[in-house]
């Protein structure tokens, strides 16, 4: 797959075409090797010192990225013997929600996530990652397995936000949005939600209500996206930019106020420069996370769940 550069990695992407050229000199004009590795170390040093001064509107590009580890990488980088069950057993099936049994480092989960696509073919197949209301009633659905048997809930949130079309709305798209979020929040197995992308609105919340929130470094986490931000407030969609510069949307803000409990460090140069190390990262603090939560009971569980979302805003 050709790389993928974001308007403000311009620079970087200027570097690494001049050592690709280089490479291709090599073998018809002699060794470039020292002018390569100076480029290399170069490219290195701009691509750290960017990524450590990123502004919520790159995070978000960042965020969006087409490269980015989605759910059926995280699904098999971290878990075995995975099941995927499919349907609402009411309407039908929806792709942008993916769910099924696993098991994580040996022990057995419930798993789900949204699921974006990595191609035309297959964003069109999972609907960009944004779910219709069977995508939530699955979800539902896994939670009560869960639930009846003991394993613990691991989401993975990326997605932009719940479909909007007519029929999503005709089969009742807030009310299955409301029951997903209250059966999060009335789980009695331990439950923990990552925000590996997006988080957008009522979309992402329906499968975000856990007990633990954990976000990727360069992931963002908002109730609309910069773009309808703006639309709304100064009826201009441009203004993105200004919407999300204000919104308090990336993980060190979200972690202040208490709406995300930790923040998962991102290989230099965003998740999808390495995707096998963001992978790993996300696995190594879900298993530290899961062996917290492992010995509490079903009511305090839902006791800790219950007080963590009410004290968000109470502070402020």
């Amino acid at each position: 797959m050709a790389v993928h550069y974001l308007e403000f990695e311009k620079p970087i992407a200027d570097l690494e075409a001049k050592i690709e050229e280089l490479n291709l000199l090599s073998s018809t004009s002699g060794s470039f090797d020292a002018e390569v590795e100076q480029l290399r170390k170069k490219a290195e040093q701009l691509r750290r010192k960017t990524y450590a001064s990123l502004d919520p509107w790159m995070k978000t590009q960042v965020a969006r990225h087409p490269q980015r580890p989605h759910f059926v990488d995280y699904v098999e980088g971290l878990f075995t013997d995975f099941v995927e069950l499919k349907g609402d057993r009411q309407f039908g099936d929806d792709q942008a929600i993916i769910g099924g049994l696993a098991r994580f480092r040996g022990a057995p989960v419930v798993l789900m996530g949204h699921e974006k696509g990595h191609d035309t073919q297959t964003r069109v197949v999972h609907n960009f990652g944004m779910a219709r209301p069977e995508g939530y009633r699955k979800a539902v659905r896994l939670m009560d397995l869960a639930e009846r048997y003991g394993l613990p809930v691991l989401t993975f949130v990326d997605t932009a936000g719940a479909y909007p079309g007519l029929g999503a709305e005709e089969r009742g798209q807030a009310e299955a949005i409301a029951r997903s979020t209250e059966r999060c929040l009335t789980l009695g197995v331990p439950s923990i939600a990552t925000i590996t992308g997006e988080g957008g609105s009522g979309g992402a919340i329906a499968i975000a209500a856990a007990g633990r929130v954990l976000m990727l470094e360069h992931s963002i986490y908002s109730v609309i996206s910069p773009e309808g931000a703006a639309g709304i407030l100064w009826r201009d969609g441009a203004r993105a930019r200004d919407a999300a510069m204000a919104m308090k949307i990336t993980a060190p803000d979200l972690v202040e106020l208490k709406i995300v409990d930790r923040i998962i460090p991102e290989p230099v140069g965003g998740a999808h420069a390495d995707r096998e190390a963001a992978v790993a990262a996300v696995g190594d603090v879900l298993a530290e996370e899961l062996a917290a939560l492992s010995g509490l009971t079903p009511d305090q569980l839902r006791k800790a769940r219950a007080d963590r979302f009410y004290a968000i805003g109470r502070a402020i």
